[in-house]
C-alpha cells in the first residue's frame, strides 16, 4: 500500500469532483428532471468510457471484478432514486444530514471488521470526518426536524446505506482493470435508471438535461475512478470518509458560483473537514 497520505489526497481529488458533480447536477435538476439529468450523465459516460477501453485495447477484467462493480453501479442507482425521493417529502435538511453520514458510515464499519482496528491517529481522523460529514450537510433547526416525515428518514437511511454499499462494492471490484470495472459498473447504472424511468417516469417536460447530465456524469465518473484508486492504495474506511466529505465542495461552489453562502455551521464544518484530512494523512 501506498500509504495514508496518498489515500487521503486521492480521496480528496475524489470528494472534489464529485462535490463539482453534485454542484452541476443540482443547477441541471432546476431545469429538468433530477432522474433525467442522473440518466443522461450515466449513458452518456459509459458511451465514453467503453469508446476508451476498446480504443486502448485494455484487457478485460476478472469476472469477480465485474460483478462486483456491476452490484454497486446497479444497486447506487437505486440508491439515487430513493434519495430524491426521500428529499421530496419534506424538509431537506436532516435527510441529507442522515444519509450522508451513513454514506461515510457503513463502509467504515465495514472496514474495522475487514481491515481491522485503525491507528489511534487514523480514529480521531475518522471521527472528526464523521462528525465534519454532519455539520456541511446542514445540520437542521428544530423546527425541520420536527416537520422531517419518519418516512423520508427511512428512506434517507436506504439510500446512505446503499451509498455505502456502494462504496464497499467498488473497494472489492477495484483490482480490476480500473476503468472496464468502472464501465461495468455504468452499465449496470444505467440498466437501473432505465428501469427507475419506466416505472416511475419523472414529471414535466423530458428536454434541457443533457449539457447538465453530461457534464454532471463526466465529474461523477472522474471521482469515482479515484476513488476506487484510493482504495487500492490504503485502507477502504479512510478513503470512502475522504471522498465523503464531496458536500463541501459542492458548498464552496454554490458560495462562488450562484452566491448561496453556507451558515456559520457549514463553515466550521468544512474547517473541520480539514482537520480530518490532516489527521488522515499522517
Amino acid at each position: 500500500m501506498a500509504g495514508s497520505g496518498t489515500t487521503a489526497g486521492l480521496g480528496l481529488v475524489a470528494a472534489a469532483t464529485w462535490g463539482g458533480s453534485d454542484f452541476v447536477g443540482g443547477v441541471g435538476a432546476k431545469r429538468a428532471p433530477a432522474l433525467l439529468v442522473v440518466a443522461s450523465g450515466h449513458l452518456v459516460s459509459l458511451l465514453i468510457l467503453v469508446a476508451v477501453c476498446l480504443g486502448m485495447h485494455l484487457p478485460l477484467p476478472g469476472q469477480t471484478a465485474v460483478l462486483f462493480a456491476a452490484a454497486g453501479g446497479f444497486e447506487g442507482a437505486f440508491a439515487l432514486a430513493i434519495f430524491y425521493r426521500a428529499l421530496s417529502m419534506g424538509p431537506m435538511g436532516l435527510t441529507a444530514a442522515f444519509t450522508g453520514l451513513l454514506t461515510a458510515l457503513v463502509p467504515v464499519v465495514f472496514s474495522l471488521f475487514h481491515e481491522g482496528l485503525p491507528s489511534p491517529l487514523t480514529a480521531a481522523g475518522l471521527a472528526t470526518g464523521l462528525a465534519a460529514i454532519w455539520m456541511i450537510t446542514r445540520t437542521p433547526t428544530a423546527e425541520e426536524a420536527s416537520r422531517t416525515p419518519r418516512a423520508a428518514l427511512l428512506l434517507g437511511a436506504l439510500a446512505g446505506t446503499g451509498f455505502g454499499a456502494q462504496l464497499i462494492l467498488f473497494k472489492m471490484a477495484g483490482q480490476g482493470s480500473l476503468l472496464w470495472v468502472m464501465s461495468s459498473a455504468r452499465a449496470a447504472g444505467v440498466a437501473a435508471m432505465l428501469l427507475v424511468l419506466v416505472v416511475l417516469p419523472p414529471k414535466g417536460r423530458w428536454r434541457g438535461f443533457w449539457l447538465t447530465g453530461i457534464l454532471a456524469g463526466v465529474l461523477d465518473t472522474v471521482g469515482n475512478l479515484f476513488y476506487i484508486q484510493a482504495t487500492r492504495s490504503g485502507r477502504l474506511d479512510v478513503a470512502a470518509l475522504v471522498c465523503s466529505l464531496y458536500p463541501g465542495g459542492t458548498i464552496l461552489l454554490s458560495a462562488a458560483v450562484l452566491k448561496e453562502w453556507p451558515s456559520r455551521k457549514q463553515w466550521a464544518g468544512i474547517a473541520l473537514a480539514l482537520g480530518a484530512v490532516a489527521l488522515l494523512s499522517l
